[in-house]
């Protein structure tokens, strides 16, 4: 295992607002109708990562009750939002980032298997994880970035800037359809549904939000709208936090929310 006690001095300046991330790891499992309630043995593994490499974590699995419980104190806005979705992993990827906005902590879907635990993330305010290298023209030529950021997995403190700004960026992009049609240009018929999920609510949004909010770079990177958004991938890490089904892949998707202590990229 790599050394990960050595000071590295922007996880020592912490998040610049003061706010950290909280010690809580948050899963969403909602079985649809007719469908057994009983994670599958690939969930099962990921929750039980999750538990035995941060035991004094609090862990929250939200199922269709506790959504529902959880968004009654949401505004009208967003539960307007969240039944207008056409499909229903929009509504997880919206929920995901509703929940980490008022809770704060860390959001793991249910195939990610952890490798070590969490608690080197917990002093920066936001953090999420490489994606892949972007198909999209109009964050290549637009902005210059020719990359995305996944949600599978990331974490934030609670009320942290770039999570309102990505909760505003899926509300626009369900009001104003127009909006998130240049991020679908030159996509295939076929394959449209697939990327109009992924550019409405999921890492294409995300990484949009990001692309459009410029700022001085932290780490090689850059965001405007905080200065503690922090981009890891498998050269900060090693081989620590690849999704389960991917455990194998040796692409730069199978990626790893471990940093380094000593900073090194």
């Amino acid at each position: 295992m790599e050394d990960t006690t050595t000071t590295n001095p922007a996880i020592e300046a912490r998040s610049a607002n003061g706010c950290e991330i909280p010690k809580r790891i948050i899963h969403i499992f909602c079985a649809p109708p007719g469908r057994s309630p009983e994670l599958s043995l690939l969930s099962k593994a990921a929750k039980a990562s999750a538990t035995l490499l941060n035991p004094d974590f609090e862990h929250i699995l939200f199922d269709n009750e506790k959504v529902e419980d959880f968004l009654a104190g949401e505004s009208a806005e967003h539960r307007k939002v969240m039944n207008s979705f056409r499909f229903p992993i929009q509504r997880f990827d919206f929920f995901r980032y509703l929940a980490i906005h008022r809770l704060g902590g860390i959001y793991m879907d249910l195939d990610v298997i952890l490798a070590r635990g969490l608690s080197p993330l917990l002093g920066f305010g936001c953090v999420f994880p490489f994606e892949e290298l972007t198909l999209s023209g109009f964050l290549r030529k637009a902005h210059g970035v020719d990359w995305e950021i996944g949600n599978y997995a990331f974490g934030a403190a609670p009320g942290h800037p770039f999570i309102k700004a990505v909760i505003e960026n899926c509300v626009r992009a369900q009001r104003d359809p127009a909006w998130a049609e240049p991020m679908l240009r030159g996509i295939p018929a076929p394959f449209r549904n697939q990327f109009h999920v992924v550019n409405t609510t999921g890492p294409g949004l995300v990484s949009r939000t990001m692309a459009e909010n410029p700022a001085p770079a932290i780490g090689g990177q850059s965001h405007k709208v905080h200065r503690d958004v922090h981009f890891v991938d498998r050269r900060s890490g090693g081989n620590v936090f690849p999704r389960g089904e991917r455990a194998l892949d040796n692409r730069l998707d199978a990626l790893l929310l471990v940093i380094r202590r000593d900073g090194n990229q």
